[in-house]
């Protein structure tokens, strides 16, 4: 399976420091642009449409939209218009609302319902879009629990592992099973919140990323932390990919630059 890379962006100052993101995400070999949805980020349409019209190559998808924040239909109608305007390179990425998800619910004067209710709501979503788009794009489904798992392994072309940043490898090894348990074989995504050479190294700042100490999590071998050279975090990417079947990496915009290098080493060898 062939490694993929993503850059996760959430704002900019301006439209065109926003643009110079994309732009900058396509030139140094990234596939995928992902927006995050939350009231205190870019709209995820709008500014996912603003970064297919200034580039060619660069896919561009939702990471990942609430689910309880827009009606099935409405969510069709953006994907399909989004999947015309950016030439079919849209990938839609679900989920049932982050922590904390609830007030931006609240904000958008809509109820964000119980787990089982955001759950149904995630599969009406998906039933939407591919009844409206006759197929639809790729449809990503972040999940960690068994009834999204569950969801996700039957109906998801992705899956974005969506453990806590501070877990282990083990526990993420555990996940990758238990969803493999209900069958198919979506691609698997796992998102990285900060490249740094050591743990000691990852910025202060990374805290307010991942709500915790960032330098801890990364020192214990949390697997949201990518740590060494290039050549040792590409080995850490090839050693998930053999054990686990991930190969779709999601990178902070924060650290796209740190993590270019890692791409070149990987796709340097052909085999990749």
């Amino acid at each position: 399976m062939t490694f993929r890379f993503g850059v996760v962006a959430a704002t900019a100052r301006t439209g065109a420091e926003w643009t110079t993101t994309a732009r900058q995400a396509e030139e140094l070999g990234y596939d995928t642009l992902l927006v995050p949805d939350t009231v205190h980020t870019l709209s995820p349409f709008a500014a996912l449409a603003a970064a297919a019209a200034c580039t060619e190559r660069l896919r561009v998808g939702t990471y990942v939209l609430s689910a309880p924040n827009r009606a099935p239909g409405l969510v069709a109608w953006e994907t399909r218009t989004l999947q015309l305007l950016s030439g079919g390179r849209f990938e839609l990425g679900l989920g049932g609302g982050r922590p904390g998800a609830e007030r931006d619910a609240a904000t958008l004067g809509v109820e964000f319902g119980t787990p089982g209710e955001r759950l149904r709501r995630v599969a009406e979503t998906i039933r939407a879009v591919r009844e409206l788009s006759g197929g639809g794009p790729p449809v990503l489904v972040a999940a960690s629990r068994p009834g999204m798992l569950r969801l996700a392994a039957e109906q998801a072309d992705i899956v974005a592992l969506g453990l806590p940043p501070q877990s282990s490898e083990e526990e993420l090894a555990e996940t990758v099973a238990r969803l493999r348990g209900f069958g198919g074989s979506p691609e698997l995504h796992v998102n990285v919140a900060a490249v740094a050479e050591t743990a000691e190294a990852v910025p202060e700042w990374a805290d307010r990323m991942v709500g915790g100490d960032a330098r801890r999590m990364a020192a214990a071998g949390g697997i949201a932390f990518l740590l060494g050279d290039p050549g040792r975090i590409a080995e850490t990417l090839r050693r998930r990919r053999a054990e686990l079947g991930i190969s779709y990496i999601g990178v902070s915009a924060m650290f796209m630059h740190q993590f270019a290098p890692v791409i070149t080493a990987l796709r340097g060898n052909h085999s990749e």
